[in-house]
């Protein structure tokens, strides 16, 4: 699977995404569905947030979850004691399954930001579906919805032009303006599409537990911290605790986060 995330380490990834992604499963579960006796496809599975989240919403045939790192899929296949679970090594891009194959395919917190091409992805899960099945997936509203990493790319932007160009790829991709999700869907030939917006609170502990995730070089936050040298870095770090701070003491913080999900249906012939 082409992808724009920097996968380096299971136990980063999770404290970087997966303790908010199992936050935002049940939600966007809720609006995706899943029923009992259904073969469900999941994109972009890393750690396994929403994988382990969907047998406790009903008990499906089978799910096939792929992902494009090796290292996130060891990590899942080592939590997995479902035998109807299969996680696999897979490019969303391009799925080798034929025709219909699925009753409904997921994907959570990989469009736009980890698929290089939303628009394939979305198609190639239309394929995969039958006719009558649910195409849906989630991400993080960035621009507008997601504090802690706007945060992030507001300060880096003021100290680093390379951060500001960074910020602009990140945050003006077309999927985020008014519509855009709405419209790939019905594009893709779906019908009967609904987006709604799901919220979930990231709590940190401290500004350790915020800014380490970054700092370890996960993710494409994290592979912009990873090309800093010293110098450079000190001032980003200094300038973000303050942000994060906001002259109070160093200690908890709650930040809103909010995911854009969309889910439509495979027209029937």
């Amino acid at each position: 699977m082409p992808s724009n995330f920097n996968a380096r380490d299971p136990e980063n990834y999770e404290r970087l995404m997966g303790r908010w992604s199992r936050l935002l499963a049940p939600l966007f579960i809720a609006h995706a569905g899943i029923a009992d006796g259904e073969e469900v496809l999941e994109i972009g599975c890393g750690t396994g947030s929403l994988t382990f989240a969907l047998p406790q919403a009903a008990a499906f045939a089978g799910l096939t979850a792929i992902d494009h790192s090796e290292l996130y899929l060891a990590a899942a296949r080592a939590k997995n004691r479902d035998p109807r679970i299969r996680l696999e090594p897979g490019d969303g891009s391009a799925l080798r399954f034929p025709d219909a194959s699925f009753d409904r395919a997921l994907s959570m917190l990989v469009l736009p930001s980890i698929m290089p091409d939303p628009q394939l992805a979305v198609a190639e899960m239309r394929r995969v579906t039958r006719p009558g099945g649910v195409v849906a997936a989630a991400f993080w509203d960035s621009p507008g919805g997601n504090c802690g990493h706007r945060m992030f790319w507001d300060v880096a932007a003021m100290l680093d032009e390379a951060a500001a160009a960074a910020r602009a790829y990140t945050l003006a991709r077309p999927l985020y303006r008014p519509g855009a999700l709405a419209h790939m869907w019905s594009e893709a030939g779906l019908v009967g599409v609904d987006q709604r917006s799901l919220m979930i609170r990231m709590d940190f502990a401290d500004f350790a537990d915020y800014w380490q995730p970054f700092a370890s070089g996960e993710g494409a936050i994290g592979a912009y911290v990873a090309t800093l040298d010293e110098p450079r870095r000190a001032p980003l770090e200094q300038h973000l605790r303050q942000a994060y701070l906001t002259g109070a003491p160093d200690g908890p913080r709650s930040f809103v986060a909010v995911a854009l999900s969309c889910r439509g249906v495979v027209p029937r012939a």
